[in-house]
């Protein structure tokens, strides 16, 4: 099997940091919250205007930090499986802890006036209640506007995170969010068992897959019913610098989902219907050491270790470090996944100063790929074949992605409501391929198709910087939350690839042909992008935040170029600059109610008129999406709702026909509702997902011709529900189940108009938690999850008639992790 020259190396160094970090001690944990107030020695006698429902005792102790900035040191054994007193109104934080307290029978004592010990003060015991790691900061407070060590934490039920990241705006609590933002937890992802972000995704019903699993593609999402690529998902907000392909969510301590268009808030390449945001983890006060070992059927084993250490007289260092291997055959005939991830975030957290760094390498290596499975035109869709046959591949099929990137960040508080910021970083990415054909087009109703196999190689690179500001503004009855920010991200790729034998197959009965022999050149410069922008963001609150208006805009100037391949000579080049402005509104007219409504914008790179129309050489304007949202969330203390309206409208090429030209004067218009829960609706019952109902459509056709018809690959409903029930009799085990369904959807716009069927998908799981023999006080969590426990055989979905795809089959994933 090929393999790329570093591997070796990266495992070795890896294994090294491993024992390294084995051998260090861990000490005590400290749980503490985000201080807001500016002058947090006042506040055990100040009085404070308290809003804290009642919910899970450690969730709520670290609302009480966030809104005092007093530091908790929480024993978690004291507060888990108890339920906080609601706080409401203007009392001083002496008051407000008792009355939260009040009931729990858990002591608390001030050991100064910034710092309050809950509970007996011990050891946490084996069955403790675990507050968000990311949200330990030591000894220095960090202000509310900084993002480095400032991870919003866990909703009740440890599935999703109370907010996010916003790109310009900063991190965000759920409730003060204008938009539709999901924040999935590590935690979510581990008991998923996921080996991609897209995987990660799967309880999102705004999100679907628009590519096959293991073949020659970028893992992309449709969000609200447009096309997210794997090449624009952020690391940190940052663009370019996740692996590019099919990222491995082992390194991160969120995903998050922000749906709909997003120029504003995070600039250029951006995503029309939504943008995924990765944040990585970082160490916790308390260290951690922990190792999974798991097996996916149908053969593949892989092993997972996640130790991070905290460093210096106030562990003002931190060290994490995640490395992973899994390899083996899967449930599809002739393929084959192997993939290696090494990771290292640092961090420092000082007085008024914080710093970060991540470093990544990802390897992959995918035998037997999985082909485009299409249909020519007229041809009626075939039906479903057996998908663990792999029809179309060859078994000498493959590919090689290695990634290697890293990012740097640095935060200063200039003052206590001034924060200034800067990040670089940089990602290389090398791909090689040979396949026996890319995309199968069916030709009749039997199955018949024809082939050709070819190979290639290319390279990224991606080098990306940020700097700017954020503070917050006093100014009486109005406050202001302001950012600016300036960027820049440049791009450059390289390409070659050589051609080989066509032949004849069929979809039900494949043509295996013998390997060729297909060399493929050494990858030229094609093509080179850059992205400048300016951005700047106000949100003004008044009465008591109960009413925050955000406005924005960021000035955003597009530069590419394209190369002949063989000469190097610079072909066609674009320089356009673009506008895009921003406003959202969050009104709270009860503690736990917010409503909220946006207009934004999305923007992508414009054409360059080819040399086939009268109008050759014309640059056409970048295409400016817009969105109209308005919602409504609820948070009922432990469990959250929210129902979303939506109009995305998206420009498009066509061609006037009688003129020959090529105008940027179509249009798509998806209308949707979407609503989504999230949360512990009651003790030891979690639940997840939502349905988002789209009508898609296209608004502005060539010639008028298929003005109205329902746009291709946009099924009209889209559910996902997941639950996890914890057995009151069995402590530690936890039965969960999930249900996706996808109603039907066109695949293209000729007539008579053709339709993949509805589907319906079913998974179910079980984890038990119990205590580690080999480490007192440490648990061991043994997972099993069956995914399409029924084996249907179905079409998934697709992102054109050439590119269709089917569903996974059934697969079996257990895994044993072990904390010490």
């Amino acid at each position: 099997m090929a393999s790329f020259s570093g591997v070796p190396c990266v495992a070795a160094l890896s294994f090294a940091t491993m024992l390294s970090f084995a051998a260090v001690g861990s000490g005590p944990a400290i749980a503490q919250t985000e201080p807001l107030p500016p002058s947090p020695l006042l506040a055990q006698n100040a009085a404070i205007d308290f809003n804290i429902p009642a919910q899970p005792l450690g969730t709520a102790l670290t609302a009480f930090g966030r809104q005092t900035g007093i530091q908790v040191l929480v024993d978690s054994a004291s507060v888990s499986g108890k339920t906080s007193t609601a706080v409401s109104g203007a009392m001083t934080a002496p008051q407000a802890l008792q009355q939260l307290l009040g009931g729990t029978g858990v002591p608390h004592r001030f050991s100064s006036p910034t710092a309050v010990t809950v509970g007996s003060g011990g050891p946490a015991g084996s069955g403790a209640l675990q507050l968000d790691p990311v949200q330990v900061q030591g000894v220095f407070p960090v202000p509310s506007q900084a993002m480095i060590d400032n991870l919003p934490p866990a909703y009740a039920g440890g599935q999703v995170a109370t907010g996010g990241q916003l790109g310009l705006l900063g991190n965000r609590d759920v409730m003060s969010t204008p938009f539709n933002q999901t924040s999935y937890t590590a935690k979510k992802v581990q008991d998923q068992q996921a080996k991609t972000v897209r995987e990660a995704l799967i309880d999102d019903p705004s999100v679907r897959a628009s590519t096959p699993s293991g073949s020659l593609a970028f893992e992309n999402v449709y969000i609200r019913g447009f096309t997210s690529g794997s090449d624009q998902v952020t690391y940190g907000g940052l663009y370019g610098m996740a692996p590019t392909f099919s990222a491995m969510p082992e390194f991160a301590e969120r995903v998050e989902v922000l749906k709909g268009p997003s120029a504003m808030l995070n600039g250029m390449p951006s995503s029309m219907g939504g943008t995924i945001n990765l944040v990585p983890k970082r160490a916790p006060d308390a260290g951690l050491t922990q190792l999974t070992a798991s097996y996916l059927s149908s053969a593949q084993f892989g092993a997972h270790a996640d130790v991070a250490r905290r460093f210096g007289e106030d562990k003002q260092f931190g060290v994490r470090f995640n490395g992973v291997f899994r390899a083996g055959q899967t449930d599809v005939q002739w393929n084959s996944d192997q993939r290696a991830l090494a990771s290292l975030g640092l961090d420092y957290r000082g007085e008024r100063v914080r710093l970060s760094a991540d470093f990544g390498y990802q390897y992959q290596y995918v035998g037997g790929l999985t082909p485009y499975l299409g249909v020519a035109n007229g041809i009626p869709i075939p039906w479903a074949p057996n998908v663990r046959n792999n029809p179309g591949a060859q078994p000498w099929n493959f590919k090689e992605i290695a990634d290697t990137f890293g990012v740097v960040r640095g935060e200063v508080d200039i003052t206590e409501q001034v924060t200034a910021y800067a990040a670089f970083g940089m990602h290389d990415v090398r791909y090689r391929d040979m396949l026996g054909t890319s995309s199968l087009i069916v030709n009749n109703i039997n199955g018949n198709a024809n082939a050709g196999s070819y190979a290639s190689r290319t390279y990224n690179t991606y080098l990306t910087a940020e700097a700017g500001l954020r503070a917050l503004v006093d100014t009486g009855p109005v406050n202001h939350a302001m950012a600016f920010t300036a960027t820049t991200y440049a791009t450059e790729n390289g390409y070659g690839d050589a051609g080989g034998p066509a032949y004849a197959t069929n979809l039900y009965n494949p043509n295996i042909i013998a390997r060729p022999n297909i060399i493929s050149q050494w990858p030229n410069k094609a093509s080179s992008a850059g992205y400048q922008s300016l951005g700047f963001a106000d949100t003004l609150s008044g009465a008591d935040k109960r009413i925050q208006l955000t406005v924005g805009a960021r000035l955003q100037q597009v530069t590419s170029a394209n190369y002949n391949l063989v000469s190097g000579v610079k072909t066609s080049e674009y320089n356009q600059s673009a506008l895009s402005p921003s406003v959202a509104l969050v009104l709270k007219p009860l503690h736990n109610v917010s409503v909220y409504g946006n207009w934004i914008q999305g923007l992508r790179q414009g054409t360059i008129v080819g040399t086939n129309y009268t109008n050759a050489g014309e640059i056409l304007p970048p295409f400016k999406t817009n969105q109209y949202e308005a919602g409504i969330k609820v948070d009922w203390g432990r469990f959250t709702t929210t129902a979303s309206l939506f109009q995305i409208t998206q420009p498009s090429l066509i061609t006037n026909v009688a003129a020959n030209t090529l105008t940027l004067a179509g249009e798509q218009r998806n209308q949707g509702l979407e609503l989504n829960f999230f949360g512990e609706v009651t003790e030891g019952v979690r639940v997840l997902g939502g349905v988002m109902f789209l009508n898609a459509v296209l608004a502005k056709t060539q010639g008028g011709l298929t003005n109205g018809w329902t746009a291709p690959f946009s099924p009209s409903t889209q559910i996902n529900v997941s639950g996890e029930w914890d057995l009151p009799w069995l402590p530690g085990f936890t039965l969960n189940g999930r249900m996706v369904y996808t109603s039907a959807q066109y695949i293209d716009t000729t007539t008579p108009r053709r339709m993949l069927a509805d589907w319906v998908r079913f998974d179910l799981g079980a984890r038990y938690a119990f205590d580690n023999p080999a480490a007192t006080g440490k648990r061991l969590v043994a997972r099993f999850n069956v995914e399409n426990v029924a084996d249907a055989n179905y079409w998934a979905g697709g992102g054109g008639a050439t590119t269709l795809f089917l569903g996974a089959p059934r697969t079996f994933r257990l895994a044993l992790t072990a904390d010490f």
